[in-house]
């Protein structure tokens, strides 16, 4: 987008407010974006919008902006325990975002409170702040904000408060679906008031969000945004001024390829992917090691109470790495990201556009690597014909070393580690399995010794998806694994107490548990003996029935067949002998 005259704010459609205009330029917002321009005299005109636009355009103040325009202009002021505006989001991070974005522009409107209401924070503590402060404007995640309508034991009376709402706001709504927040929102649309104006924000339209629209919106407006220089027929969901590339490397390469990639661009802010909480984890504790002088932080889902932290840490760094999964994917506006790295595909493509999409942002230029398999080559086809989103082959990467020696002496020295690697590598394949592009990600067409190597495994785990195999690639360190240690001294007492206690417990269960198979194979033997003495027994029985007379016969009459055979006897002398023998 050019920084021309005709998108600056006196141009456009509506007049805004004066002290949002002096916040505007004290943001240094002296432009607007494509989907500022088109939503935001839509939204202050009683329209229901549903505006798609790729990431990074500028969405949050397509819609902060006429939240505050739409209360300005109420003609009853709001009371303390009135909501007016509300606005949903699918992460905890991405609702803090838009938080300190909305508090830079009511600071100059103290008439207005707000208030976050996301997890990782204690529910109590945000029952009682309503209760004792109120707030008109309300930023929440969607699991958060359910289980406080339902707070009316607590003294908390959020569905009143909601009654007076003029501006309900989905931000990244595709993923609120995504994440499964579907119930939530039904629970939660079933409490507002009909009559309201709603904004409905996305990068990519599903068929799962068109029901939502259908649900949630009035006749709304579509609006769809492109850069320019992208053309109109087409579907370019990644920003125009990204360079985005791949590389390809073997499963045992990667991890020593990413390390390099790092230690050279160590001045840099960096984001990695992975693809699951425990290789973030496993990976991140390595490279903090690894790579010396700069900063590492992980963050992902399963964290609780650190989250918030970390995320405000690394936003506030010039340079440092950010290992993470899909959690931070989506809306996150770090500022001067230089590096987006796909150390994983993600599980969906569309994931794959919100990733890269964390660089690149409002007009800037960014980067954006994945590093691919030798047999996942094709998913670069894949992506410039379903996403729209063409990449371009990188050059190897230079001076790489192998560090995973060094990852396996790491964990040789701290069980912790080991536990770990161990973990990320299965919940790796699992993930690998559940793919969205199935016919490219196939479990079956993994090296597993390969992937094994490039894990620094120093033995290989059980699991299904390795039952029956036999690896002769992948060779195991020699040595116990049960006799590495935990670093952390009071981690280790644990585990030998608790090793103790195995022990003696099933010391004191082998007497009992070793009888009873004892005694269960002891009754199918028994079962067995008593079938073959039975049978031995029918068949003495059945020989007992002929008595000796008829035994003799029988051996008279083979003598007498023997000598007809041999001549020795005619056929008329051999009936008379036996005619006579049985009369």
């Amino acid at each position: 987008m050019d920084n021309t005259t005709d998108w600056t704010w006196d141009n456009l459609a509506v007049k805004l407010n004066d002290r949002i205009l002096e916040t505007l330029q004290e943001l240094k917002f002296t432009h607007m974006t494509p989907v500022q321009s088109a939503c935001i005299p839509l939204f202050m005109s009683n329209k229901d919008v549903a505006a798609e636009a790729v990431t990074g355009s500028g969405k949050t103040l397509a819609f902060v902006i006429p939240v505050l325009e739409v209360l300005l202009r109420r003609e009853e002021k709001l009371k303390k325990m009135q909501v007016g505006a509300l606005v949903i989001t699918p992460t905890r991070e991405l609702a803090i975002q838009i938080s300190e974005v909305m508090q830079h522009f009511i600071q100059k409107f103290p008439q207005f409170t707000q208030m976050l209401m996301i997890g990782g924070s204690n529910t109590m503590e945000d029952v009682e702040k309503f209760k004792e402060k109120g707030a008109n404007i309300v930023i929440a995640t969607p699991g958060r904000l359910e289980d406080m309508f339902r707070r009316r034991s607590d003294g908390l009376d959020l569905a009143s408060s909601v009654k007076s709402l003029d501006v309900l706001v989905l931000d990244e709504a595709d993923r609120l679906l995504d994440m499964g927040f579907e119930n939530s929102l039904n629970a939660i649309l079933s409490v507002l008031p009909k009559q309201r104006r709603t904004g409905l924000f996305s990068a990519t339209q599903t068929q799962e969000l068109e029901k939502l629209v259908r649900a949630g919106l009035r006749n709304p407006v579509r609006i769809t945004v492109k850069e320019k220089g992208v053309a109109a027929s087409s579907t370019q969901k990644t920003p125009s001024r990204l360079c985005n590339y791949y590389t390809i490397c073997r499963s045992e390469d990667k991890f020593n390829n990413l390390v390099a990639f790092l230690r050279q661009h160590k001045h840099e802010k960096q984001l990695v992917f992975f693809s699951t909480c425990a290789c973030v984890e496993y990976y991140g504790r390595a490279l903090e090691t690894l790579v010396k002088k700069v900063p590492v932080h992980c963050i992902h889902g399963k964290m609780k109470h650190k989250r918030n932290k970390i995320f405000a840490d690394f936003r506030a760094l010039k340079s440092g790495i950010l290992v993470c999964t899909d959690v931070m994917a989506r809306g996150i506006d770090i500022p001067d990201v230089n590096w987006v790295l796909q150390y994983d595909p993600p599980s969906s493509a569309s994931a794959f556009v919100h990733r890269c999409g964390r660089t690149a942002r409002i007009g800037n230029r960014g980067n954006a690597l994945v590093f691919l398999l030798p047999m996942e080559e094709s998913y670069v086809n894949f992506l410039s014909i379903n996403q729209k989103c063409p990449l371009q082959k990188m050059s190897p990467v230079s001076d790489v070393v192998d560090v995973l020696p060094k990852v396996k002496a790491m964990a040789l020295a701290d069980r912790a580690l080991f536990d770990k690697s161990m973990r990320a590598f299965v919940s790796y394949v699992q993930a690998y399995g559940k793919h969205e592009c199935s016919l490219i990600f196939r479990v079956k067409d993994l090296d597993f010794a390969s992937v094994a190597r490039g894990f620094a495994l120093l033995r290989l785990p059980k699991m299904p998806e390795l039952r029956g195999k036999t690896f002769p690639d992948f060779q195991e360190v020699a040595v116990d694994t049960e006799t590495i240690r935990y670093k952390d001294k009071h981690r280790e007492r644990q585990r030998q107490k608790m090793l103790v206690e195995l022990k003696e417990k099933r010391e004191t269960m082998e007497p009992k548990k070793k009888p009873q198979r004892n005694q269960a194979w002891s009754k199918q033997k028994a079962k067995k003996e008593r079938r073959k003495k039975n049978a031995a027994k029918r068949k003495h029985e059945q020989c007992s029935d002929v008595d000796e007379d008829d035994v003799q016969e029988l051996l008279n009459d083979t003598r007498l067949l023997k000598r007809l055979k041999k001549g020795q006897i005619c056929e008329e002398d051999f009936e008379k002998a036996i005619t006579r023998g049985r009369d």
